[in-house]
């Protein structure tokens, strides 16, 4: 029987991944360890790429960068997430999982946080980079932003140290 809530709605389940090796083990972590539990879930890959930056594009080309080779520049950056979507696809097909794909442009910690609320997710699964204290500080931490401000529980796996 399938795990569903007091509305008879599947749960929903989203994997946030990047382009890191950390993400890719969360992602086989918890399809693993974790695929008994979210068999009838539903699950949702969710990617997030940051906005292309083309302030050097203009600032090289004096301000009159060429239409081409910036559509060109956004066709290879949204290419390259759904590269990752699609990798993350194959990981999930080899544990026999299918699940629906979601690509956002903006900010990584905002935009999970937001599909989480959008989409009305039950469990949020990030992977951890493992920064030190000194690190999130300046850099930020994904899996911290999302602990901290996603509407839902946050499951973050870390990779072995």
């Amino acid at each position: 029987m399938a795990e569903e809530d007091k509305s008879g709605k599947k749960k929903q389940v989203m994997m946030s991944i990047d382009e890191s090796d950390c993400s890719k083990h969360a992602l086989k972590w918890t399809l693993v360890y974790l695929k008994d539990t979210l068999a009838d879930s539903d699950i949702i890959l969710f990617t997030a790429q940051p906005q292309l930056d083309l302030s050097c594009v203009y600032a090289s080309s004096y301000g009159a960068a060429p239409m081409e080779l910036i559509n060109s520049l956004q066709e290879n950056y949204k290419n390259a997430a759904l590269k990752r979507l699609e990798e993350g696809t194959k990981i999930c097909a080899e544990i026999g999982v299918t699940p629906k794909k979601v690509l956002e442009f903006g900010n990584p910690k905002e935009a999970i946080c937001d599909a989480v609320e959008k989409l009305g997710v039950d469990l949020l699964i990030v992977g951890s980079h493992g920064k030190g204290a000194l690190q999130r500080t300046f850099l930020g931490s994904v899996s911290n932003y999302c602990v901290n401000n996603a509407k839902c529980p946050v499951l973050v796996v870390r990779t072995n140290a």
